[in-house]
């Protein structure tokens, strides 16, 4: 009876995930492919309420998985994206909403999308200004992103954002070579038009800091 006891409890504390169907897995290739396409290759006028539709797609996914810890990723990624394209105090609320998002992917599966959900908070903490008038907090950043990159050491992603961290750090060199390191990441399937986009991102900061050092 004990050890039942103590298997229950132990259930009851674990977070409990939700494995992806194909439904599922399509649900969210649609949301990254659509994510994209508006981050991209839209004109930046037209970003706003693009992000705002799919801020709502994503919201539903949310809904109908709410054990997925991949869905709370996406809607914290979009609904960020949405408040970027926003801009301005008006923004903050939006990106207040995206950190509590993340927040429960992470209770829910840290290793979830190979740790995006700590690269994705990372970038907010980094980006948004600090107290009193955000939750800005470098120092929280650069923790997650060590935690990102233990989980996707060579993820094009996990290196852009820790060499982005580091050029805000004034960091150059350092921040080169993460940067070098993301160009070299290997090209994930169906993430053609992300990759790429990127990668324009990660050159454009290369650009910046080879200025810096020059």
């Amino acid at each position: 009876m004990k050890r039942l006891l103590a298997a229950l409890l132990l259930m009851a504390l674990s977070p409990v995930t939700w494995a992806l169907d194909a439904t599922d897995q399509q649900r969210l290739t649609d949301i990254q492919t659509r994510w994209a396409h508006i981050q991209y290759n839209l004109p930046e006028e037209q970003r706003q309420h693009a992000f705002e539709q799919l801020a709502d797609q994503a919201k539903a996914f949310t809904q109908a998985r709410p054990q997925a810890a991949e869905a709370w990723i996406w809607s914290g990624i979009v609904t960020s994206s949405w408040a970027g394209a926003q801009g301005g105090l008006g923004a903050l609320s939006k990106v207040k909403a995206a950190k509590a998002d993340l927040e429960k992917a992470l209770a829910l599966d840290p290793k979830a999308l190979q740790g995006s959900a700590y690269t994705s908070l990372a970038a907010l903490y980094d980006r948004v200004p600090g107290w009193p008038i955000g939750f800005g907090d470098a120092d929280k950043a650069d923790q997650l992103l060590k935690q990102a990159l233990q989980l996707n050491p060579t993820g094009i992603d996990s290196l852009y954002f820790w060499g982005d961290h580091l050029y805000r750090q004034k960091r150059y060199p350092e921040a080169r070579d993460a940067l070098q390191k993301a160009l070299q990441a290997a090209p994930r399937p169906g993430r053609e038009t992300a990759d790429a986009g990127r990668r324009k991102e990660i050159e454009s900061v290369l650009a910046d800091i080879n200025k810096k050092l020059n």
